[in-house]
């Protein structure tokens, strides 16, 4: 029966020319005359392609004794019968055919091409091994949709990455610049094929205006295959207050004080202007756009100074606390700091030549330690008696004094 493998006789032509069909039944009878097969062993592997791409199917024999090997598609239709091609589809090609090998070559691969491939050896008793032949789709498109083109900070938007006609089903992964992020996927299955939509809900801030939300697909029958739309997301403004005069120091009487207004938003600002908080601005005041100039500071301008900023989002502000101190201040300072300067250099010296006369004194009594005089009273010596001497030694103021040591 055509379709089926017989040890007797071939598998169904599929189409093959019928001249040939006498050929091919003596060439089974042949073989099934002759016992072989033993110690023969058929080998094969899966095949996994992408469609479009070329498949290549090998029927391999071990310890090979020349026994006739076939392949069959998985309506058991053949192939090849050894190099011999009965199936008309032309898209198979005989790539190798030896006594241990039949290996084919199937191009413009299609899903309609997967299944069980057979492959036969004509023994005694026959041999069958199969190989599965899987088809891998990519997805047909890749697309981002947002919720809004425009957001504006602080607010959540959903956006959704839609991978169509895939197989098996595709992972869908998140990327706000490099940092991933958790969407929720869900499927659908149209027929053989996979539709995959993944949602992601994204609290955005000014920091993410411009940033690129990358949608990244994981699939077997693809590389690198992403889509990426850009975030426009719309911010109050920024505002910043600095002090161009003086450019340090304080702020003093009979001085002139400029400070100059910065803003920064989405869209960029339009209104600005300065105020005095709590109190009205001074009429010497010159606001000229985002500068505000005193040139002649007295004491009646200390006080907070704001700077206003708004566009289509919302208003900022930032203060600029002033003080105006005496037209002098700072310089006692300076005078007292250079004094000290002085007095410390004087303190230094002293200190220097109370060393060096310490160390010069020590030198002098290292020198002379233990040497010392005795001066007796004189007259002792011609003295007759010791009365005599005793007396001798009395007289005198100068001599009337007891004995002195004098220690050095």
């Amino acid at each position: 029966m055509a379709g089926r493998a017989q040890p007797s006789g071939p598998a169904g032509s599929g189409g093959g020319a019928p001249g040939l069909l006498p050929l091919l039944l003596l060439l089974l009878c042949a073989a099934a005359i002759i016992p072989r097969g033993h110690g023969q062993n058929l080998v094969t592997e899966d095949v996994t392609v992408v469609e479009g791409d070329v498949a290549t199917i090998s029927c391999r024999v071990k310890n090979s004794d020349d026994s006739v090997i076939q392949l069959l598609n998985p309506n058991r239709q053949t192939i090849y019968f050894r190099d011999f091609r009965p199936l008309k589809d032309s898209r198979f090609q005989l790539v190798n055919f030896s006594n241990s090998e039949l290996r084919v070559s199937l191009t413009n691969v299609s899903i309609s091409d997967e299944g069980r491939y057979f492959c036969q050896l004509y023994t005694d008793p026959p041999q069958e091994i199969y190989t599965t032949i899987t088809v891998l789709v990519p997805p047909r498109n890749l697309v981002i949709d947002i919720e809004k083109e425009t957001a504006v900070e602080g607010e959540e938007i959903e956006l959704n990455c839609t991978a169509m006609a895939s197989r098996p089903a595709t992972t869908i992964r998140w990327f706000k610049g490099n940092k991933e992020l958790t969407g929720k996927s869900e499927v659908e299955r149209w027929s053989d094929m996979y539709t995959v939509t993944s949602q992601l809900l994204l609290k955005v801030g000014r920091e993410d205006d411009g940033v690129p939300v990358i949608c990244l697909v994981d699939h077997p029958a693809v590389k690198d295959l992403q889509t990426q739309r850009y975030l426009e997301v719309m911010y109050k403004p920024q505002v910043r207050v600095s002090q161009n005069y003086p450019m340090q120091g304080l702020t003093r009487e009979g001085e002139p004080l400029e400070l100059t207004c910065t803003a920064f938003g989405k869209p960029q600002p339009t209104d600005m202007r300065w105020l005095r908080v709590d109190d009205e601005m001074p009429q010497h005041v010159v606001v000229s756009g985002s500068n505000l100039l005193i040139s002649n500071l007295n004491k009646t301008d200390n006080g907070t100074y704001r700077c206003e900023a708004s566009n289509a989002v919302g208003k900022s502000h930032a203060d600029y606390m002033l003080f105006v101190y005496d037209s002098r201040a700072g310089e006692d300072g300076a005078i007292r700091s250079v004094d000290h300067a002085v007095v410390g250099g004087v303190v230094a010296v002293v200190v220097f030549a109370v060393l060096c006369l310490l160390i010069i004194l020590g030198r002098y009594f290292a020198r002379h330690k233990g040497t010392y005089f005795t001066h007796e009273a004189k007259g002792a010596d011609d003295a007759a008696d010791a009365d005599t001497a005793i007396i001798n030694a009395e007289g005198g103021q100068n001599n009337s004094e007891e004995k002195k040591e004098y220690f050095i």
